[in-house]
């Protein structure tokens, strides 16, 4: 069983260490903020980012916002602390899927950010797919 830590972590090129390092940032502050402001919106204040009303409406039943802006925070200071991000990426993903196919059916005015997020996800979990291999094994 291998340790999971950013020593593990080792992109697939070693000139793609930057690409991931700087990708790795960028969704981790991504995930971060998002979680830092759905609880702005849990307790009633305004939230420093914007949000689509269709998604306030959907995150609206009260549970399921605590739950994954909860799982967004966490995931979100799991990649920028360096530390199982193996663990957050698999954990952030079904996430991502869920952002990008409601920006796509629902409300696809930020569609272009949020296929970039997807593809910057998709790529960080590629490049730890060798950390992924035993949960692929029978």
């Amino acid at each position: 069983m291998t340790r999971l830590s950013i020593e593990t972590f080792r992109p697939v090129f070693p000139r793609s260490a930057l690409i991931s390092t700087v990708l790795r940032i960028a969704l981790g502050l991504i995930y971060t903020l998002a979680g830092v402001n759905g609880f702005f919106l849990y307790a009633g204040l305004e939230p420093f980012l914007s949000k689509s009303p269709a998604a306030i409406e959907l995150l609206g039943t009260g549970y399921l916002l605590v739950l994954e802006k909860s799982a967004e925070l966490a995931g979100g200071l799991l990649l920028l602390s360096g530390r199982f991000i193996p663990l957050a990426l698999l954990a952030l993903f079904p996430i991502t899927l869920n952002i990008a196919a409601f920006h796509l059916f629902v409300d696809p005015a930020l569609l272009l950010p949020v296929l970039a997020m997807f593809l910057a996800h998709g790529y960080m979990l590629w490049a730890a797919r060798r950390h992924y291999a035993s949960l692929l094994c029978p």
